[in-house]
């Protein structure tokens, strides 16, 4: 059985305009279900509790979900493993702030001090929560996420700078027009608080972003680094490059859960970093591994590999349809247009007309010519 949140979906017209999420690619109204695990609500963060100790935290605002599995304020949905001793977090969220309230929220699971922090990579909405955390924390990330935070001027690139620049108003412009156009009035009433909590959102966020101090791990690692917290085991592997150049899969053996990031999410994750065809090749050798339940970057938990088979389908089709438009001389733009990937959308079901996100098109080019100078 599947457990994923369906999507409400905009037509691919909104997706070429520069103006979605780092790794919210479709950003339609997320229509609310009930979780199958027990929820401890807090403050911010709605924490589903999917084995004893192991919590999926997704953030909101005011009461506020924002589209499918993705905060664009405070960023990726985390993950929260209570241990005998202590607290160890896969990923940190999207600035110092959203850092500070998820630390706020986890009191409400546990008193254990938070003392490890791991980055599953270096995208901003992952690890600009970083600086929050003191000395007595280790951070955690593949040698590739330091490499990135100290030499790719992330506040200046992407996928920080079309994000956080131009969605908030996006998303509002969005709302606005849903209400419009809806006739029904508690409909309308409940997208008036949706319109309110963005815009208040984006007027924090606004200053939330000027806190930012871009923070490297203090602990990397190169293929494998395995952690003992009392009795849990915690392995942290690099599989291969894919969404990036060093993705991090948090596996718990015992309890048989992964934590891939956006690696592998429920949904079509960004592509403006990736390596298309070992990312293939990685999310082979995910599927391999002995897991029951899959908790992503972004989306929601699910539990059927045949997701990530899905997923694999849609990464070769995009690029094949990609590479013959840039043979015939189309521009990286101008094909994200045109490919058509909606025989993909009874697995993903964000996917409703052509088209697909600008900045994932410019990068199959862009790998294109970097394998072509290879040769």
């Amino acid at each position: 059985m599947k457990f994923r949140k369906t999507a409400l979906r905009f037509r691919a017209n909104v997706l070429w305009m520069g103006v979605m999420w780092a790794c919210l690619p479709y950003a339609g109204a997320q229509a609310q279900q009930s979780s199958p695990y027990p929820v401890i609500q807090g403050k911010y963060y709605k924490f589903e509790k999917i084995a004893d100790g192991v919590y999926y935290a997704s953030p909101g605002f005011n009461g506020t979900t924002f589209p499918f599995g993705s905060n664009p304020f405070f960023g990726a949905n985390l993950v929260v493993v209570v241990n005998k001793d202590d607290v160890l977090l896969v990923d940190s969220a999207t600035t110092p702030r959203a850092a500070r309230a998820l630390m706020a929220d986890v009191k409400r699971l546990t008193d254990k001090p938070i003392r490890t922090v791991v980055n599953t990579h270096w995208h901003y909405d992952h690890t600009d929560g970083n600086s929050a955390f003191g000395p007595q924390v280790q951070i955690i990330g593949h040698e590739y996420v330091r490499h990135a935070i100290e030499t790719f001027d992330i506040l200046h690139n992407e996928p920080f700078r079309s994000s956080t620049r131009n969605a908030p108003q996006a998303m509002i412009d969005r709302f606005k027009k849903q209400i419009a156009a809806e006739k029904n009035i508690g409909q309308k009433a409940a997208l008036e608080k949706k319109l309110a909590d963005t815009e208040a959102a984006t007027k924090e966020f606004v200053q939330d972003i000027k806190e930012i101090k871009p923070t490297p791990p203090n602990v990397t690692y190169k293929d494998k680094l395995v952690l003992y917290r009392g009795g849990r085991e915690i392995d942290l592997l690099f599989l291969g490059r894919g969404h990036t150049g060093g993705d991090t899969v948090v596996f718990l053996p015992k309890e048989k859960i992964v934590c891939t990031g956006d690696l592998m999410e429920s949904r079509i994750a960004f592509m403006g970093s990736a390596f298309f065809d070992e990312w293939l090749k990685t999310l082979g050798t995910l599927k391999r591994l002995d897991f029951k339940v899959d908790l992503p970057g972004h989306g929601a938990p699910f539990t059927d590999k045949s997701l990530i088979t899905a997923f694999q389908s849609y990464l070769s089709d995009i690029v094949a349809q990609a590479g013959k438009l840039r043979a015939q001389g189309v521009s990286a733009d101008d094909a994200a247009k045109r490919v058509d990937l909606r025989s993909h959308a009874k697995d993903f079901p964000d996917i409703e007309d052509v088209g697909a996100e600008v900045r994932g098109v410019r990068r199959i080019y862009a790998w294109m010519d970097e394998r072509g100078s290879q040769k």
